[in-house]
């Protein structure tokens, strides 16, 4: 059986994430970590993996994950994953392990909440909001940039997520027979729309994992087509917005727009 492991441990092991940054000391392989170097594509800022596309602006404190678009339309459990893992349930696939990510955001400051946990009761996933942008450049060559959110629709009220996503942090769980323990968001949950307790960012809401009852999906038409090459730029927010309720859609140009 495996169980999830206890606050120290998990306190001890985002330490290690920090510190060690590319050589976390338990955890199974990164997926690409075999592979090639990957071009910089940002050498202004601080980049925290030859194979992995995570880089760190100390000043601006913000993380940068370089991805590309998987799916235009349809239901969504998470708004982005680690490629290879959850891409028919995504918008983007990023490039980098969540274990990364995670220890970029501890390195802008911010100190991972809790994940959300459903027995006895509901209670929602805590932890510092944090802003979520996309930029990308648009088929005619022009920088375009928007909140995750907007391409994110919510079925109930037909306008884009009118929550933030907090730093949930995902989990810790130790394999009792190798003694390895893994992080859990690392299987496709990086940024969620749907309440998973292995989400690292997860929305400080009840919202579905069951495919009958997904309330988000894809904003068709403010999506770039598949393939599109896009930055996530991640970065301390403000207070959460109410879990309930739509807030204002800022309506922004559809994909490829001027802005």
């Amino acid at each position: 059986m495996v169980t999830p492991s206890s606050p120290a441990p998990r306190r001890r092991l985002a330490t290690v994430l920090l510190s060690g940054l590319l050589a976390v000391a338990a955890g199974p392989a990164r997926p690409d970590e075999s592979s090639a170097p990957r071009p910089d594509r940002h050498p202004e800022l601080k980049r925290l993996s030859r194979t992995e596309e995570v880089w760190v602006d100390p000043r601006a404190k913000t993380v940068v994950v370089g991805g590309s678009v998987v799916r235009a339309d349809g239901p969504l459990e998470v708004f982005a994953c680690l490629e290879k893992t959850k891409e028919h349930e995504a918008v983007v696939a990023t490039r980098s392990s969540a274990r990364l990510v995670h220890a970029a955001l501890l390195a802008i400051g911010l100190e991972p909440g809790r994940p959300v946990s459903f027995h006895p009761d509901y209670v929602a996933a805590r932890g510092p909001v944090v802003d979520v942008r996309v930029r990308w450049r648009d088929a005619e060559g022009r920088d375009q940039e928007v909140r995750a959110q907007d391409w994110v629709r919510d079925t109930r009220t037909g306008k884009p997520l009118a929550v933030d996503w907090v730093f949930a942090g995902s989990t810790f769980w130790r394999d009792p027979e190798g003694k390895t323990e893994y992080y859990q968001a690392d299987g496709g949950d990086l940024i969620c729309v749907a309440n998973f307790p292995e989400a690292m960012l997860d929305l400080p809401a009840e919202s579905s994992q069951s495919n009958d009852e997904l309330l988000y999906e894809v904003f068709a038409g403010r999506v770039p087509p598949a393939g599109t090459e896009v930055d996530l730029v991640l970065s301390a927010g403000q207070a959460p917005a109410a879990a309930t309720g739509s807030a204002a859609d800022p309506t922004p140009p559809p994909a490829g727009g001027d802005r």
